[in-house]
């Protein structure tokens, strides 16, 4: 069984959040739950514990400071039932795509982490990069080449893209979440074994691309545990300490069954699942795993979203509750899929 929903402009709900640069796109209210008064959570109040802005890196506009009192404290109060449900809970979050390209919306994501671990939430990050690192394979005269969507990766460009992921970008997400209020802590899958990685079956054409072989989440429990951030770039090592490109989707999705996640979240760059290709308007907001499973068989789902809708699947398979793959081009996307019935993309249910 699935719903679908004609999208609306969320540009009225998100009016009261800290703005972004970027431009709104389509997301739309679910209707598999009520509330009493949507149109009041419109912005992301701050706990007075916390900063919830990256001044040093990108200006938000503070036009949401004059929101009525009245507003921001009812703002809270239909905020609390969410905070309840999710409060202790681990979230995995899939970073990429345009959120990740684009200051404004990286700052959305970044205060919408900090804020959902303010408030008892235990965040992990996982990331790519394949913008940063087609950059410097192109700077440094390197070639860029991929093969049914996985990028060609030889020793060289194996150098290359550990060095950025784990290194450049991996930082980068540190030092913001850092100054917006949370400690960070910065890993890959190699740092204390947590993710084993195993060579790609079809590994004479893509080089060193891997697949997740074993996940260890041991080291991640006393960071999630003092109220950290894990912020976890995609590349492992296999048993021999060699190492690997992995799809970020498939190590977000391991993690999550292996931490025994609440939700995992893959942010992307369209709307979610649609129930015609050909129509944005056709968004299906809630849709379960023999339902997801039918229209792939019926070719509704194609191209890029089969992997991901592969990963949500095998991740709700070992006892994730909810999968959502949600529109990251939406500022705030994560708190209006975590802290609101509208949600910003599919949710796949077990």
């Amino acid at each position: 069984m699935f719903v679908t929903k004609t999208l609306i402009n969320p540009s009225s709900f998100l009016s009261s959040f800290p703005s972004s640069k970027s431009q709104s796109l389509p997301c739309a209210a679910r209707p598999r739950r009520t509330f009493s008064n949507p149109s009041s959570l419109r912005r992301n109040p701050s706990p007075p514990f916390c900063s919830l802005s990256i001044t040093n890196s990108v200006e938000q506009p503070r036009d949401y400071l004059s929101t009525p009192a009245e507003l921001r404290v009812d703002i809270l109060s239909e905020s609390l039932p969410f905070i309840q449900k999710f409060r202790g809970k681990t979230i995995v979050v899939k970073y990429g795509g345009a959120a990740m390209k684009s200051e404004s919306l990286q700052a959305s994501v970044v205060n919408d982490l900090v804020l959902l671990s303010c408030v008892g939430l235990r965040p992990v990050l996982v990331h790519g990069g394949g913008p940063e690192i087609n950059q410097w394979l192109k700077r440094l005269n390197i070639e860029v080449s991929f093969h049914d969507g996985l990028r060609v990766t030889d020793a060289q460009t194996m150098e290359i893209v550990s060095m950025v992921l784990a290194g450049k970008v991996n930082k980068n997400l540190v030092s913001l979440i850092d100054r917006a209020g949370v400690k960070a802590v910065g890993l890959c899958g190699t740092d204390g074994r947590l993710v084993t990685a195993r060579p790609a079956p079809n590994a004479a054409k893509l080089g060193f691309v891997g697949e997740v072989a074993r996940v260890d989440p041991t080291i991640l429990w006393s960071i999630v545990n003092d109220g950290h951030i894990p912020v976890i770039a995609s590349v492992a090592a296999d048993e021999s300490g060699q190492q690997y490109n992995i799809n970020a989707d498939t190590v977000a999705g391991e993690l999550a069954a292996a931490l025994g996640a609440e939700k995992l979240i893959l942010l992307t760059d369209v709307a979610g699942i649609l129930e015609n290709r050909d129509d944005p308007n056709s968004l299906v907001k809630e849709i379960d795993i023999k339902g997801v499973k039918k229209m792939m068989e019926e070719g509704k789902i194609g191209g890029g979203m089969i992997p991901k809708v592969n990963c949500c699947v095998r991740s709700l398979a070992q006892g994730v509750t909810t999968a959502s793959i949600i529109d990251g081009r939406v500022p705030h996307s994560l708190l209006l899929e975590i802290m609101t019935d509208q949600g910003a993309g599919t949710m796949i249910t077990g």
